[in-house]
């Protein structure tokens, strides 16, 4: 107890522990989002079969189709995030995306008539990427509203190690379910278009706990007592509920603004090539099956040791800026640390992936590309709150607008490399690229991979520069 005879803030054990509650209720959102997101990477090779394409490139709109969408529609719901808070949003987002995951399942099928083709489903990853919008600038806006400046580190930590990991482990759930394991004698349990179907009732199941148990701000909830409230708003650049009028000319005229959105550009180009291509690297460069364990982990392997990243870089950072009380060499630090060591980690993968026979390497390898750059996102997320502070959802939205219009640019990108490196492979053994055996087109594309791997290199080295002008400590806009 202080003078006051109020139980004390500052001692840990006086506080009730309701924001850990939030806390789980967004890991398990993260959870799903990323579940819903990588099913698609884990189904790539089924939805080529019943759409009856022959070449991975061939996909290309259907990984850009949800990554230009969730950028375009990421601000609007992180506005209204900041205006009528996250709960309603939320729930909005995760309904709407449950919806267009289950919908998925039907490519390839005739439904009335109508042929679910690759144009349909470049429709239905649309409106899946504009449903998804906002997820995470909501999430952001959340833990802002429960959680103190010495905790926002480690609680985006745990937000995007749950999704890691959960994306990590969807190549394994879905390759059980769909493929079952053929060394343990476990036939499938599913077939690939119910998996969908599942993913998505999962959604609607999150939506209906939450609703009867979210509450936007803690001063809403009964179970917060007043050592806990008083903990959240310690050293908080807000108290009051969030104004509907935005400084929109203030907020675009940062500089601070633009270097985290050129950052986040940056990380997530070399990032989308787990969500898009890096299925296809491993069974074309070293024809790994569908129904191994190992080989889904290999897939899952920069997701996973990307989860640790998260996680121990929300600590570091946090830590830092505990002990310093400097936010912008706490957030600074380990996002240079992130970015140029993925950086030199994709190089050694360029010189590594011609000469390496074992897939074992270069999963190795491309699994520590996602650890040193998830190392950062602790300290991106957490630089949304600190510049963004009642305007955190936007800033977050700004941020993963700009990140997911690189999601949208990579399968272009990086298909139009891989469809030129298998053409030019088709000229130098003088066979049509129609003529191609599987084997040769795994062959050709090989080399288009290694160039990839480069140009990721490449952006990760600027996100890291970037990270050197970064000021947490200066706001987009004025109190």
């Amino acid at each position: 107890m202080n003078e006051t005879g109020m139980p004390d803030p500052s001692q840990p054990s006086a506080r009730s522990m309701v924001r850990y509650g939030i806390l789980m209720f967004v890991c398990a959102l993260s959870m799903i989002t990323y579940l819903d997101r990588a099913c698609i990477t884990a189904a790539q090779t089924p939805i080529m079969t019943a759409l009856g394409l022959q070449s991975r490139d061939q996909l290309k709109w259907v990984f850009s189709a949800f990554a230009l969408s969730y950028a375009l529609f990421d601000v609007p719901s992180g506005w209204l995030g900041d205006v009528f808070g996250p709960k309603k949003v939320l729930i909005r987002i995760v309904l709407w995306w449950s919806a267009f995951t289950a919908l998925t399942g039907l490519a390839g099928m005739s439904i009335g008539g109508f042929y679910i083709g690759v144009g349909a489903l470049i429709v239905i990853r649309l409106l899946f990427g504009m449903g998804e919008a906002g997820a995470y600038p909501n999430i952001t806006r959340a833990l802002h509203n429960w959680f103190p400046v010495a905790e926002r580190g480690r609680a985006q930590g745990a937000v995007w190690m749950s999704g890691r990991i959960m994306g990590g482990l969807t190549f394994v759930i879905f390759g059980i379910l769909f493929s079952g394991i053929k060394a343990l004698g476990i036939e499938p349990l599913m077939s690939w278009r119910w998996a969908f179907c599942l993913f998505g009732a999962i959604g609607v199941v999150w939506c209906l706990i939450f609703a009867l148990w979210f509450r936007d701000r803690p001063e809403q909830n009964r179970r917060v007592n007043e050592a806990e409230l008083a903990w959240i708003r310690s050293n908080a650049a807000e108290t009051q509920a969030s104004r509907p009028r935005v400084p929109w000319g203030q907020i675009l005229s940062s500089r601070n603004l633009w270097l985290v959105c050129l950052m986040y550009f940056c990380l997530a180009y070399g990032w989308y090539f787990n969500m898009t291509y890096l299925t296809g690297y491993f069974e074309d460069r070293y024809a790994v099956a569908d129904n191994s364990i190992l080989a889904n982990l290999y897939k899952g392997g920069p997701l996973l040791l990307g989860a640790v990243g998260c996680l121990l870089g929300g600590i570091l950072t946090d830590r830092y800026v505990r002990r310093t009380g400097d936010r912008r060499k706490g957030r600074r630090l380990f996002g240079v640390i992130g970015l140029s060591s993925a950086s030199v980690v994709f190089v050694i993968c360029y010189f590594a992936s011609p000469r390496v026979s074992e897939p074992l390497v270069l999963a190795i390898l491309l699994a520590l590309t996602g650890f040193f750059a998830d190392l950062t996102m602790p300290s991106a997320w957490s630089v949304c709150q600190d510049i963004g502070r009642r305007y955190a959802a936007i800033v977050a939205g700004f941020m993963n607008m700009v990140g997911n219009l690189a999601g949208f640019l990579l399968p272009q990108v990086s298909g139009a490399i891989l469809r030129h490196s298998k053409e030019s492979y088709s000229a130098a053994v003088g066979i049509p690229v129609g003529s191609l055996t599987k084997a040769q087109i795994a062959e050709g594309l090989v080399p288009g991979y290694e160039t990839n791997f480069l140009i990721f290199a490449a952006f990760f080295a600027v996100g890291a520069v970037c990270w050197l002008f970064i000021d947490a400590s200066r706001p987009v806009a004025r109190e």
